[in-house]
Parts: structure tokens; C-alpha cells; sequence
């Protein structure tokens, strides 16, 4: 078979793949990083200093969490995957506008000194994510519409 009868194949079949192309392969490497980051960061931040902000480093392992799990989410093909990207994805957005707003306003509910959010005791989340200029900010919000423009084709019923 031939690159051009492939494309054209591939062009008109609407497989759950399809989202992993152009801008959905950017978005899923930034996902993949940030996962990478934030695992690299709750490690770091749980082993070294629990004791000084237990509340912000749980934290920061859940958003490692969301981020490893919003990227597979993205790859993985169908539709109980979209809707697993788009519940991690929606969470994440909430996490970082809560973590965000607690970390600016009261950053003693979050155990943490002060709102430096590149300090050693910040978040990924924190002060929306600044430490990591907001890219946690946007990145949600450019996942879900995204999302929203690529949403699995129904299956016809056999």
C-alpha cells in the first residue's frame, strides 16, 4: 500500500487514534513532562522534608498522580479513556485553581510558610502553578477543549 492511499485511509477513518495528531501530540508531551515534574517533585519533597508541609507534598503527589493519569488518558484509545481524560483533566483544573486561591489566601491551610512558588515548600499547583509559569494554569483548560473538539465517533451497533 502506498503513503498516499494510507493517508487517505487514514484521513477518512475516524478511530479513537485520530486525537494523537498535531496539537494533540504536543498536548500529551506536556502532559508527560509536567507528570515527570511533578512525580520528581512529591519524591523528592515526601522523602527529604515530609515533616515541614505534609499537607502541600501530598498535594504535589496527587497532582503527579492526575498528570500521569491524564496522560495515558489522552493516548489510551476510546471512549471510557476520553472520559477518564476529561474527569482528570477537570480535576486537575479545579486543583489548580483551589490549590492556586488556598496557596495566595491562606497558605497556612496548606501547611505551607509563605506563597514563594518556587520556594521549597510550594506545590506544582501553587499560586496556579507560577513555580512552572502556569503552564498547570492553562494546560487544563487547553486539555479540555481540545477534548471537547475530538471526542470519540459512536460505534455503529452490530
Amino acid at each position: 500500500m502506498s503513503h498516499h492511499t494510507m493517508s487517505a485511509r487514514t484521513d477518512s477513518d475516524p478511530s479513537p487514534r485520530r486525537r494523537m495528531s498535531g496539537a494533540g501530540r504536543v498536548l500529551v508531551f506536556v502532559y508527560g513532562v509536567l507528570a515527570l515534574a511533578a512525580t520528581g517533585r512529591s519524591v523528592f519533597q515526601i522523602i527529604d522534608r515530609f515533616h515541614e508541609a505534609p499537607v502541600a507534598f501530598t498535594l504535589s503527589a496527587l497532582s503527579a498522580l492526575v498528570y500521569i493519569v491524564a496522560t495515558i488518558a489522552l493516548v489510551a484509545p476510546g471512549r471510557v479513556w476520553y472520559r477518564v481524560a476529561w474527569i482528570t483533566i477537570s480535576f486537575e483544573l479545579a486543583g489548580v485553581l483551589i490549590i492556586g486561591s488556598l496557596s495566595l489566601f491562606a497558605p497556612a491551610a496548606l501547611g505551607l510558610h509563605d506563597i514563594d512558588p518556587f520556594g521549597r515548600d510550594a506545590t506544582v499547583w501553587s499560586v496556579y502553578g507560577m513555580g512552572y509559569l502556569f503552564i498547570p494554569l492553562v494546560l487544563p483548560i487547553l486539555g479540555l477543549l481540545w477534548l471537547r473538539r475530538h471526542r470519540p465517533v459512536e460505534e455503529p451497533a452490530s
